[in-house]
């Protein structure tokens, strides 16, 4: 199919529109194609050292409360620890903690983990989401220090991160101790 020809009435405006526009200086003219200069050597500076970045570099991880793909927790044992590393333990309180400020997340993590111990509750899935930068979101990375620090590390028996059913790399599974009466 042939491309449409304008009509007499869209050149009239194509020409008014464009009566006062000036065309473009070129940097070099059409026809001159630029001679190409000699490659000088260049001398050989010695490597510069990285700028240490003005950022604080993060945090080290804390020690969870059980790497649960090496060794076994106190009052854990294997045939439980295999299950909630596999997700096959039924969820019992299921905690989202997408869009939230840290400090809103800290909160609300600290008062479902104290609730569910109090109330019998044995495993959490606490959603953190993946993040959108590479490395990963701020509270993907930060849940799991706050899980092995006080007043958590005294509820939580373990946590693992979940399997892909229930949210992948982007949640984690809290398991809470028995409460001792």
């Amino acid at each position: 199919m042939a491309p449409r020809r304008p009509t007499s009435e869209e050149k009239a405006l194509w020409a008014k529109a464009t009566a006062d526009a000036k065309p473009l200086k070129r940097r070099t003219p059409k026809t001159e194609v630029p001679a190409a200069a000699p490659e000088k050597p260049k001398p050989e500076r010695p490597a510069k050292a990285p700028k240490p970045s003005r950022a604080a570099p993060p945090a080290p991880p804390a020690k969870a409360p059980l790497d649960l793909g090496t060794r076994q927790a106190s009052g854990l044992d294997k045939r439980t620890a295999e299950r909630f590393r596999k997700g096959q333990r039924q969820i019992d309180v299921r905690l989202d903690l997408h869009g939230m400020t840290q400090d809103a997340a800290w909160r609300r993590l600290v008062t479902t983990v104290e609730r569910a111990g109090r109330d019998g509750q044995r495993t959490v899935l606490v959603i953190t989401g993946k993040g959108s930068t590479p490395s990963g979101g701020v509270l993907r990375s930060t849940v799991p220090r706050w899980l092995a620090e006080p007043p958590l590390k005294a509820i939580v028996l373990a946590h693992a991160p979940a399997q892909p059913k229930d949210g992948g790399s982007g949640a984690l599974y809290v398991l809470v101790r028995r409460r001792r009466d």
